[in-house]
């Protein structure tokens, strides 16, 4: 159903901030949000994970399947309640302090991650790391300024290439999307909301980096001082991706040899 919405929405690419209207329209209930799983992680140093089903992009490097691509076959719906009580079990027993939704887009379903953000802040015990590709944050400033009421969120807004034209190539969405990412961070910025840019480099130009060091440094230089670099990590079926869009990254890790500075 997604990929055929995703065909009907293309003409130079599709508009992400439909096909998450089309993807929320699956993995929403209500305040209910599909997940497929929850788990611990060694990324940030230790961090409870709840993986969510459904994204607005079709990342050519993503390590999400099945969940990204056929939402409305796969995952259970649980509340943020639901939600925040098996973070909170698996960060207590082992010694985490942060907790993330992951997996796919996290902001699609906004009043799910509102109310998990209130039930995080209530409790006081936790940071929570919301990573997100930016898009709905772009489009409309309101999300930042409601993002704005909480003390313990910090927002990692991942771009997806260094380029309109790299966003496109490995989207397959419209290049001018890429400035919603952009404009995600000006939003949080103002809003004064805790965020940087992570940065999908393994297919970049040396030219397309410093062109968005240079936008980011237009928006704010704070943004260059907290520039993460992020690369393509080679499990089988990202393997198999690349190969069929006929792109090879210019860096990538193989999952078992991931540099620390990276996780």
């Amino acid at each position: 159903m997604i990929s055929g919405a995703v065909r009907r929405l293309s003409s130079q690419g599709y508009d992400p901030v439909a096909l998450a209207e089309a993807v929320r329209k699956l993995v929403e209930r209500g305040i209910e949000r599909k997940y497929y799983r929850f788990r611990g992680g060694r990324w940030y140093g230790g961090i409870a994970t709840a993986d969510c089903v459904g994204c607005n992009l079709r990342c050519v490097f993503c390590w999400s399947g099945v969940p990204r691509d056929r939402p409305a076959e796969v995952g259970r719906f649980y509340s943020p309640e639901y939600v925040y009580r098996r973070l909170d079990r698996i960060a207590s027993r082992r010694g985490y302090r942060l907790l993330r939704v992951s997996g796919n887009e996290p902001t699609i379903a906004r009043r799910h991650l509102l109310r998990l953000l209130e039930l995080v802040e209530e409790d006081g015990k936790y940071e929570f790391i919301l990573e997100t590709n930016g898009i709905l944050l772009g489009h409309d400033r309101s999300y930042a300024r409601e993002l704005a009421r909480f003390n313990r969120v910090h927002v990692r807004v991942s771009l997806k290439g260094a380029s309109p034209e790299e966003f496109a190539r490995l989207t397959g969405a419209r290049p001018e999307a890429f400035d919603l990412q952009l404009k995600a961070l000006e939003n949080l910025l103002d809003a004064g909301v805790r965020c940087h840019p992570a940065v999908m480099l393994s297919f970049s130009s040396k030219d397309s980096v410093e062109g968005l060091l240079r936008r980011l440094e237009e928006i704010d230089p704070i943004l260059i001082e907290e520039f993460e670099e992020e690369y393509v990590f080679l499990y089988p079926h990202v393997v198999e991706r690349l190969r069929k869009a006929g792109l090879s990254p210019r860096i990538a890790y193989h999952p078992n040899r991931i540099p620390e500075e990276l996780i």
